[in-house]
């Protein structure tokens, strides 16, 4: 008797507006090296994924050289995980991912050894005290 296939889910993408909004205050008061024109971010629906809660990804310098384009970004939040969790959480994460982008956007990733939990909580700790400071959240 044949094997029966697994049936398997299609990751669907959509664009994410308010996420998109919120990166770019982000980038805006810590994130001063990331093109925000050059970045858009993304809702996944269907990741089988058991621990990830968002991706990075960019175009790789072969791609840009093929297409002769600059470096381009997209960051995606697995909604089934993602939005199960706290406000302050979610914008963890997305500086979480933003970290990954280095300082020269050329298309490449700062990997886990830069991007670490304390790292990150303490980009938030700054992002938390100029949104404070500027008076808006």
């Amino acid at each position: 008797m044949p094997r029966r296939r697994k049936k398997r889910m299609v990751i669907r993408y959509e664009p994410a507006p308010g996420l998109q909004k919120t990166a770019e205050d982000i980038c805006a008061r810590i994130f001063p090296n990331v093109q925000i024109d050059k970045v858009k971010y993304f809702r996944s629906y269907g990741s089988t994924s058991r621990n990830c809660l968002a991706r990075c990804h960019g175009l790789a310098k072969i791609m840009q050289e093929a297409m002769e384009c600059p470096a381009y970004y997209a960051i995606e939040f697995i909604t089934e995980k993602f939005d199960r969790l706290p406000k302050e959480e979610q914008i963890k994460t997305i500086i979480h991912e933003l970290m990954h982008i280095p300082r020269n956007f050329g298309g490449g990733f700062k990997h886990h050894g830069f991007v670490t939990e304390k790292a990150v909580n303490r980009m938030h700790e700054q992002y938390k005290r100029i949104t404070f400071k500027s008076g808006s959240s």
